[in-house]
């Protein structure tokens, strides 16, 4: 039995694969080691696992460089964050080949052909983003909190579009394609419109990074994991996410821990 555990910049995931089953905890804390045997605790006490079951612990992310050899007593094996990301994603979606976005405090891009997992590019957009513009713009400090102000939004007081700019379609961009993120910010624009507009922002700024890195690295399957992948399943909810340009986004099943569950699926190979 193997753990996998992603040491993240705010939150840190453990996961357990057993007889095709799946079991997570998620917890907050600061310091890495802390993290990583408080996910590890959590996980033994709240599924009842004993801990001389376990037979390593496959750690990534930022906070696994500095974890001891052993957590818990159990021998722990560092796996390249890269590496946890591309097996974690394209197994969860089930493909060979893909470019797998990971969507934490920031956004790391990896291309997997095969067993080729190369880190493609990445950008400090991502949940660390969403949240402190949300913090600063409307003292909110939380997701769901954004979310139930973005349901009541509307970006047309907020964003520019190729409609205001062109009265209609340019090329194949649809007249509602976004010109200019906040870009006609109105006096009357609400609370809800700002929230929907930094999400919106973010979803589009990361999709278009993700369309453009699948073009450079010629993928044509484009997986979205990690814990802000929630924020695309949110805008294609309220059908504000429309990418007419021919990649397939797919957000697979457990997509938030996907990373953990690549750790622990590479070192069940070595």
């Amino acid at each position: 039995m193997i753990v996998g555990i992603d040491i993240g910049g705010s939150t840190t995931d453990a996961v357990i694969l057993e007889n095709g089953g799946l079991h997570v905890v998620t917890i907050e804390a600061n310091d890495p080691v802390a993290a990583a045997a408080g996910a590890l605790g959590k996980l033994v006490s709240d599924f009842g696992i004993k801990l001389e079951d376990i037979e390593r612990v496959a750690a990534t992310g930022a906070g696994s460089r500095v974890l001891p050899k052993t957590l818990l007593g159990r021998p722990v094996l560092v796996v390249n964050e890269f590496t946890a990301i591309g097996i974690g994603g394209t197994s969860l979606a089930g493909k060979q080949n893909a470019l797998v976005v990971s969507l934490g405090t920031g956004t790391a891009i990896v291309s997997v052909t095969g067993d080729k997992i190369e880190h493609f590019g990445g950008t400090g957009i991502g949940g660390g983003t969403l949240l402190g513009l949300a913090k600063h713009m409307l003292g909110v400090s939380t997701i769901e909190r954004l979310e139930n102000l973005a349901r009541k939004g509307d970006l047309r007081r907020i964003d520019l579009s190729v409609r205001d700019i062109a009265g209609g379609a340019i090329g194949d961009l649809p007249p509602s394609t976004t010109a200019s993120n906040f870009g006609k910010v109105s006096a009357d624009a609400t609370p809800e419109d700002k929230a929907l507009a930094i999400m919106n922002m973010i979803v589009e700024s990361i999709g278009v990074l993700a369309l453009a890195s699948a073009r450079g690295c010629g993928q044509e399957n484009i997986v979205l994991t990690g814990k802000l992948s929630r924020l695309f399943r949110f805008m294609q909810e309220i059908k504000r996410l429309d990418f007419p340009f021919g990649r397939r986004f797919a957000i697979p099943a457990h997509a938030d821990f996907a990373t953990a569950i690549g750790a622990a699926r590479h070192a069940s190979r070595t």
